[in-house]
């Protein structure tokens, strides 16, 4: 069990979270159904269980989506088949070589950060072409932790409707999942890049336990070297959270 760093009610959260998601469908759709694209992750899992705890199993679809293939389609499947809700696979790898292919045959070079974000944006656009054809509110799978450093694609995997963890660190999503009485394989599954066999925090260069830390309390220790390069990245990407800028002609532009 992880011990939190704070006086973090797991239970509390849980059960706020469960109600906060009730009032959204009652307000957003109270015949819809929750859409969560499920990539055998942590988040993913933990989302789905919260909407099936908050609007009943049937309630909730899942969407797998690997680009071709996909590392744990196999845990996706299995998590579904846990949870016992609705699934269905959609491969998004020949819309990926399609657009690519098309970008080349104007010569015009993919780049690698769109090389990268390219197949988040069409899972977030496969969610909502699902979401629109089974009356359904597509979930946010981010967490606080990720959202902060910028580890998410704008408008694919951080985009969604509604975001059940939107404002809760790692460390504070495991307890949640293991309130939801998750097993601990789903829980502590560790999170990848999707692309290489680095692990997340080997691409940040830190771990979660001391970026969650950092970002609650401010508490680094000694290692100021972590605490700047967290600062930076989250200072580069704190874009990704704001509203689109909207030019407004009633301003005083002086």
């Amino acid at each position: 069990m992880i011990r939190p760093y704070n006086n973090f009610d797991a239970k509390k959260t849980k059960d706020e979270i469960v109600t906060w998601i009730r009032n959204y469908f009652r307000k957003n759709g109270s015949d819809c159904i929750a859409v969560v694209g499920m990539s055998g992750g942590k988040d993913s899992t933990i989302v789905a269980a919260l909407c099936c705890e908050a609007l009943g199993k049937d309630r909730v679809f899942g969407v797998i989506m690997p680009n071709g293939t996909m590392k744990d389609s196999d845990i996706a499947v299995e998590i579904c088949e846990y949870l016992d809700i609705d699934y269905m696979d959609i491969n998004i790898g020949e819309a990926y070589d399609s657009l690519t292919n098309e970008l080349a045959a104007n010569d015009i070079k993919l780049s690698s950060n769109a090389a990268t974000n390219l197949p988040a944006r069409l899972r977030m656009s496969t969610l909502f072409m699902v979401a629109q054809s089974v009356n359904g509110r597509v979930a946010n799978t981010c967490n606080f932790s990720e959202d902060y450093i910028g580890w998410a694609t704008l408008f694919g995997d951080g985009a969604g409707q509604f975001s059940p963890l939107g404002k809760l660190t790692v460390t504070e999503v495991k307890q949640i999942g293991y309130e939801l009485g998750l097993p601990k394989k789903f829980i502590e599954k560790i999170p990848a890049d999707g692309l290489t066999d680095k692990s997340d925090e080997d691409n940040f260069g830190f771990t979660y336990q001391f970026l969650d830390r950092y970002i609650r309390t401010g508490d680094f220790g000694n290692d100021t070297a972590t605490a700047a390069r967290i600062d930076k990245m989250h200072d580069a990407n704190a874009f990704k959270l704001l509203p689109m800028p909207m030019y407004n002609p009633n301003c005083n532009w002086e």
